[in-house]
């Protein structure tokens, strides 16, 4: 996840200010292989982190019970903190002589990062469902808060800097500062008495079926098994019984986002582009498409931390999931660039694509952060954490339906 914040940084610098030929990787090639890499990256990039996450979901829900969770988390942030420290370097190494070979170890470096940022975002959120519900809303609002901060340096580096590598090395920079805390702050983590409480051990997982089993949000205290272990894989078939309503919420959910999001919604330009302005050329996509969106996603997750309605097993969620389905056309309609078929734009406004953006973000952030809470919780406690794995792949399967659907979305506007 937080490469993806860096990548998204990056690119919305350059939806605002010049094209994706200025970035670093790109800036090295010759002009023809230029063309080249710069037309095929974004595809080499979305297989590049779609395949590796895929397969490190399955493997970490099989390894859930194999391998300790601390030693998950820890290795994964080592490999991204070795990874972004080998791409912080290669930011001001000249590769020109080798070009060929940059570009793939760039599309590598992105593959192992997409593997093991997944492993460490699954594991970590399978750890809190073991925890209350509001540390799991936490923890999931700290992503969009991420998103955020993305968005905000991405303007502040528009507005000072001056060449796209200095850029570059300082959004790397920064991913090397964070990962280095969350790895001295992750290891704190278990001298807290809270976090221990609830990371203690629980019964070895086993198959249930029916509605004997009770949830875990009525269990008082954890059910300890000192030094007992379970190397079984955890019950798959009734986590996906008990969770396939939050299941169909969250792949909605995130493959309508993804459909919008960033394909189409960054290809939307001011109308008034012509006139030059700084607003309308630098800062309209940079703002609309990036701040506004993960703005309203931040606060949409927050207010889930106060407000939790409807409830897992209301039909009102699913039922507002699929009204999301008119943002597509919503965002198809305004003045998306370039037009081959549909040459029809409605929205004859700068202000409909700032009000589209905000109110998906918002309903992306608060309808999302509900589901993927609620899934831990319905679920016995032994378990949460592979509850909560089964979660994160029903997250990165919306994902990537929406994202292959935007591909040929994008081709018949």
């Amino acid at each position: 996840m937080l490469f993806v914040k860096q990548r998204n940084g990056l690119i919305s610098q350059q939806k605002g200010s010049h094209s994706l030929t200025q970035l670093p990787i790109f800036k090295k090639l010759p002009n023809i292989n230029r063309t080249i890499f710069c037309n095929y990256f974004e595809s080499y990039l979305s297989i590049a982190s779609t395949v590796p996450s895929v397969l490190c979901l399955v493997a970490n829900f099989l390894l859930i019970n194999r391998v300790p969770v601390h030693v998950r988390v820890l290795a994964s942030l080592t490999v991204m903190l070795a990874i972004f420290v080998v791409m912080t370097v290669l930011v001001k190494v000249d590769t020109s002589s080798w070009t060929h070979g940059f570009f793939a170890v760039t599309i590598i470096c992105m593959a192992i990062l997409s593997g093991t940022s997944i492993v460490f975002n699954s594991s970590v959120f399978g750890m809190t469902g073991s925890f209350p519900m509001r540390n799991s809303q936490a923890l999931i609002s700290g992503g969009a808060m991420g998103g955020t901060i993305s968005a905000v340096a991405s303007l502040v580096d528009l507005v000072l800097a001056s060449d796209v590598t200095d850029s570059a090395l300082a959004f790397f920079l920064t991913a090397d500062v964070f990962l280095g805390l969350c790895v001295g702050l992750y290891l704190l983590l278990s001298r807290l008495e809270y976090a221990r409480y609830y990371m203690t051990p629980v019964w070895p997982a086993h198959v249930f079926s029916g509605e004997e089993e009770t949830p875990q949000d009525s269990l008082r205290t954890p059910l300890v098994v000192p030094g007992s272990s379970d190397s079984a894989t955890p019950p798959l078939r009734p986590i996906l019984k008990k969770t396939a309503g939050l299941g169909f919420c969250i792949i909605y959910l995130f493959f309508i986002t993804s459909i919008i999001f960033p394909a189409i919604s960054t290809n939307i330009e001011s109308l008034d582009k012509g006139s030059g302005s700084l607003w309308s050329t630098k800062f309209f996509v940079p703002l609309t498409a990036f701040l506004l969106f993960n703005f309203a996603d931040l606060c949409g997750r927050q207010i889930t931390a106060w407000i939790q309605v409807p409830g897992p097993r209301s039909k009102v969620l699913p039922g507002l999931v699929l009204l999301r389905t008119g943002f597509v056309p919503l965002f198809v309609f305004c003045n998306y660039q370039p037009r081959v078929y549909l040459q029809t734009v409605v929205f004859l406004s700068d202000v409909y694509p700032m009000l589209f953006s905000s109110l998906l973000g918002l309903s992306n952030g608060y309808l999302s952060t509900l589901a993927l809470i609620y899934g831990p919780k319905i679920v016995p406690r032994e378990l949460a954490e592979a509850t909560g794995v089964v979660m994160s792949f029903y997250m990165c399967l919306g994902l990537v339906l929406g994202s292959a659907c935007s591909a040929l979305l994008v081709h018949l506007i």
